[in-house]
């Protein structure tokens, strides 16, 4: 089962924001089956992605992808009209065929981990009783709780009044490129540890004094009797 996607009544939702702040029983979601072809196709392709399925908010990586024609598909879903605010207790994430969980039940035990509480086994408890919080679901919460203590920015949400303006979208992609500026920072420092560890381990070595591997050489032959076969053949020849 797919991440970010629940139903509303009878219809397949995709979650983008969670919650909206100041009004945390209202998420924002779209409809992905009423969205024209070329932006359906789009949603779809990011939704289901590798970081699509690792994102805590489908609004992280919306953000970083572009429509074929180019535009920015969390604007576009925003400048167009798509996002719609429904309350979080209308929407049901369903993690397994035989499993479902309510938004807000999940944004709630979200909420205790994050202010230190035993959420955890009370979602084990709730998983016992009822069977409604697939492990799935669980890990999703426990990893957007590390994620959290790591410092790991969330993504600016939408205002209260459900529309996502463009103060909004250009901090939340600021807080990405910043975020991006720290891992290559990250990277600059390793490379230049490794620097350092290399002159120190050979003074004066460069770049072009790199080679492959030299390949193994071949195994001696063995000493002692030969084989039988080959005995045999020595003595069919004399």
């Amino acid at each position: 089962m797919l991440k970010h996607i629940g139903r509303h009544g009878d219809r397949k939702v995709a979650i983008v924001f969670r919650e909206i702040p100041n009004e945390e029983h209202m998420c924002l979601v779209i409809y992905p089956d009423v969205l024209p072809t070329h932006i359906h196709n789009s949603v779809m392709s990011v939704l289901e992605s590798a970081p699509g399925q690792q994102a805590s908010n489908l609004a992280d990586v919306f953000h970083r992808n572009l429509l074929p024609d180019g535009r920015n598909i969390l604007n576009t879903l925003h400048v167009e009209g798509m996002l719609k605010k429904i309350a979080t207790n209308q929407v049901i994430l369903t993690p397994t065929a035989t499993s479902s969980v309510k938004l807000d039940e999940i944004n709630r035990l979200v909420k205790e981990m994050e202010s230190g509480t035993e959420a955890l086994k009370r979602m084990q408890e709730i998983d016992q009783s009822a069977g409604m919080v697939a492990p799935e679901v669980k890990r999703q919460a426990e990893a957007e709780f590390k994620n959290r203590q790591q410092g790991v920015v969330p993504p600016v949400q939408a205002p209260a009044t459900g529309a996502l303006d463009d103060h909004s979208l250009a901090a939340n992609m600021l807080v990405q490129a910043k975020r991006m500026e720290a891992e290559a920072q990250g990277l600059i420092n390793e490379a230049a540890r490794m620097k350092k560890d290399a002159e120190r381990m050979f003074p004066g070595v460069n770049v072009g004094d790199a080679k492959a591997a030299p390949a193994p050489a071949p195994a001696a032959p063995k000493r002692g009797r030969p084989a039988k076969s080959r005995v045999t053949a020595d003595a069919a020849v004399q």
